[in-house]
């Protein structure tokens, strides 16, 4: 059994969506017409798993359906979608007299789809090695070049004189094929994809794939698909208006998940579940508190992950970058005072994630109005949000502001008393280390991390 196979909802649905596949489910065996239609999110939210699991859950609900998986990103450099939808059809039917008739129906279809391709090709080939030739034989390169194109324009025309006839011919044995086992093909990467393939696939199925019993579900990011149209046509197409001419429904993977046992909120993004879904299962991490719930360490990475809408590939990123670091210096262990090892989540996020904040640090120039939206600080608080106790992330975001070079006084309050108040935060932070507060250069620990992180560190 390979891995795809293996996800189901009842082995990990970290982010509780096994409802919208039971739901999707029951639209798809429905007689409504929903098709196309898009399975729509973000980079990095966990669209391809989800199909996975819906395509495994539905295989195991309805035998009678026949379901087909295409990865377009792995298509792309054949550069034709119609091609790869129709060897993933032909994939379904056995050997024998049924796949031969489809094939034969099937091919006159694909291959005018690739002379016309191969025949600009030609064209522009033999058009280019024209320049790089003097101009006796480019003359007659030329001329051959025009014969050669007149002959493809001519057999094109004869072709395209056939192909509405194929069409019906195809889309008539698709229809029989499908007849008693509706096909339903999820087509999944359209938004890594080429801007040319991703609409050349788009209207491949709005004009051969239009037939009764085969439905299409496109796995995408539809803010990607709009920008592979406006590539296509010009930024004076409206991609979204065009959009709508092919897609029939559209649900969007939410990025929360509903609130689990022990945590006050009733919704949680689900970046953040899966943050504690990785911690927990890391050997490297578990040994740390960094999820543990109650605790102020799991806190503070949460609030960085909703303030800064990490997806779930980027929860990956920072997970791995701090298993990184924890296994080389161990500085993330129950020992370390609770202060530092703040800081050294900040830096690895930073390293991760903003470049030009690392590169502003390193050359000492540390900018609050640049840091302090890491924290989701604008301004600084007033009333409940200035407490210890509130909320880590805001505390300790206003302790690095005040500690940067350039707009440091946006987070410095004008009265001794106020800001006094804030300094006997920031020393709790590092309650019990040698010098018992703020240490005097806060940028040395987040320096040392983007040390280690380059791997250019001896501890």
């Amino acid at each position: 059994m390979s891995e795809q196979e293996a996800l189901t909802f009842q082995t990990r649905d970290d982010f509780n969506r096994v409802g919208i596949a039971d739901n999707l489910i029951k639209l798809l065996t429905s007689p409504i017409d929903i098709s196309p239609m898009v399975i729509d999110g973000d980079w990095g939210t966990g669209k391809t798993e989800f199909c996975q699991k819906l395509i495994n859950k539905f295989t195991a609900e309805h035998e009678n359906y026949q379901l087909v998986y295409v990865d377009a990103f792995q298509a792309d450099h054949a550069n034709d979608p119609l091609m790869t939808i129709l060897a993933e059809v032909a994939a379904l039917i056995p050997e024998g007299e049924k796949k031969e008739g489809f094939m034969q129906k099937a091919i006159p279809v694909a291959r005018y789809g690739f002379k016309t391709t191969l025949k600009a090709v030609v064209s522009h080939v033999l058009r280019q090695e024209a320049d790089d030739i003097a101009d006796g034989l480019e003359e007659h390169l030329q001329d051959a070049a025009d014969k050669a194109i007149d002959a493809s324009v001519a057999a094109v025309l004869k072709d395209h004189e056939k192909v509405k006839k194929n069409l019906i011919a195809l889309q008539t044995t698709l229809t029989e094929l499908a007849e008693d086992a509706p096909i339903i093909i999820f087509v999944d990467e359209l938004d890594r994809c080429r801007p040319d393939f991703a609409v050349q696939m788009l209207e491949v199925i709005k004009h051969t794939f239009d037939v009764e019993n085969v439905k299409f579900v496109l796995v995408t990011n539809t803010k990607q698909l709009r920008a592979a149209i406006n590539h296509s046509y010009g930024p004076l197409v409206d991609a979204q208006r065009y959009l709508d001419k092919f897609l029939k429904f559209s649900v969007r993977l939410s990025s929360e998940v509903s609130g689990r046992a022990g945590y006050g909120d009733d919704q949680l993004l689900a970046s953040v579940e899966h943050f504690s879904n990785l911690v927990s299962s890391s050997e490297v991490l578990s040994e740390t508190e960094l999820n543990e719930t109650d605790w102020a360490y799991f806190r503070f990475i949460s609030q960085l992950i909703q303030t800064n809408k990490l997806s779930l590939r980027e929860v990956e990123t920072l997970v791995r970058h701090l298993e990184i670091y924890h296994s080389l210096t161990q500085g993330l262990g129950s020992n370390i005072i609770f202060g530092y090892v703040l800081l050294k989540i900040f830096a690895v996020f930073v390293s991760c994630f903003r470049p030009d904040v690392y590169e502003h640090i390193q050359s000492e120039r540390a900018d609050a109005e640049v840091i302090a939206p890491i924290f989701g600080l604008t301004i600084l608080p007033g009333g409940d949000e200035c407490n210890f106790f509130s909320n880590h992330s805001v505390t300790f975001g206003v302790l690095i502001a005040q500690e940067c070079t350039f707009n440091a006084e946006r987070f410095t309050p004008g009265d001794e008393d106020i800001q006094k108040n804030w300094e006997n935060d920031f020393d709790r932070y590092f309650e019990g280390s040698r010098g018992g507060g703020v240490p005097n250069d806060i940028w040395k620990p987040v320096k040392d991390v983007f040390s280690v992180l380059s791997l250019s560190s001896r501890r």
